[in-house]
């Protein structure tokens, strides 16, 4: 399949990139499903726009190039203990670094299942964190697609996930979002206008298709991880069909902090169960002030069952993912306990 024809943008700043983006989605205006259609896609690492491209699921008439931009690349310790990253940093280089891995583990180990050591050399942190929803009747050919009638998500007006719904149910994917909405990270993003800083938690809608708070004329900047959050024991842990390369067909991110045997705070997120990545509210109750064994650790997997809302969006069965939330969260809690 090939690519469509575009014109391609390069940018040195993010001042530049942000005006870039100011002229050419002016007549689209700013609201979240203008950015779905507007005529300029952002590229970062080109691990997910180039496939979905070549699929014809978008033709757009410019291609904003950010890898040009060097200021948005790197780890950086901040004066206040947390961390900044730049949302162009490779996802190769959060897995090996020494500084996230020491302080910040769950993100790491997250870092590290993102697809094949050559895709992670390619694809960044920004680019995860704003991956397009999946769905089995989304992410195909456009001769597929046109066959189906086309989906709410894109060009049509039924969801064949849940048929007579108004609702998309196209699931997110990313394995890094659950690990950092555990570590209550914030993102930057950057306009014309200027910036904005919000917590990562509030950057997801919960819907498949306009999915993201994230307007046209806007660059998602930085990342920052609280001097909080430093020092959790992490657990990333991931079901997918082959063990590399692909997307997680869910995913669960634990955090644990302990003090004389005890829990003395704890968050869960799962991902690619839902149409945004979630923290499993309640966990934190559950887990707080207790030793944990093997009972607490199979009620904290029942909790982030319940939250999952797995439909027929991939190849398995939404009670098959269910079910593997239920037992990796429970893996996963009592592997941060016994770390």
């Amino acid at each position: 399949m090939s690519l469509p024809q575009f014109k391609l943008l390069r940018p040195k700043s993010v001042e530049e990139g942000v005006d870039y983006l100011a002229r050419h989605t002016a007549l689209v205006g700013v609201g979240d499903s203008a950015a779905q259609n507007a005529p300029v896609r952002i590229i970062a690492g080109g691990t997910d726009l180039i496939p979905s491209m070549r699929q014809k699921l978008f033709e757009p008439e410019y291609v904003l190039d950010l890898r040009g931009i060097s200021a948005m690349r790197g780890i950086r310790p901040q004066p206040d203990g947390g961390v900044e990253i730049g949302a162009l940093t490779a996802l190769r280089a959060i897995e090996q670094s020494a500084l996230l891995r020491q302080h910040y583990p769950v993100l790491t180990e997250a870092a590290a299942t993102v697809a094949s050591p050559v895709l992670r050399n390619m694809g960044t942190i920004g680019g995860n964190i704003c991956l397009d929803t999946r769905c089995l009747w989304y992410n195909q050919s456009l001769t597929w697609r046109k066959g189906c009638g086309f989906c709410i998500k894109k060009d049509g007006d039924l969801c064949h996930v849940a048929p007579g719904g108004t609702k998309c149910w196209a699931a997110f994917s990313g394995d890094t979002p659950p690990a950092l909405l555990c570590l209550n990270a914030e993102i930057e993003m950057a306009s014309a206008a200027g910036i904005r800083r919000i917590a990562l938690s509030d950057f997801y809608t919960g819907l498949g298709d306009t999915y993201r708070k994230l307007q046209s004329n806007e660059l998602v900047t930085r990342v920052f991880l609280p001097a909080s959050s430093a020092g959790y024991r992490g657990i990333y842990r991931k079901l997918r069909v082959r063990g590399s390369i692909d997307y997680p067909l869910a995913g669960v991110a634990v955090v644990m902090k302990r003090s004389n045997g005890h829990v003395s705070d704890a968050r869960v997120g799962i991902t690619a169960v839902n149409p945004a990545p979630l923290l499993v509210k309640g966990a934190s109750a559950l887990l707080n002030g207790k030793e944990v064994n093997d009972a607490i650790a199979e009620a904290v997997g029942d909790l982030a069952a319940k939250t999952a809302k797995p439909l027929t969006t991939s190849a398995l069965t939404p009670e098959y993912r269910r079910e593997m939330i239920r037992v990796f969260t429970k893996r996963a809690v009592l592997a941060a306990a016994a770390n």
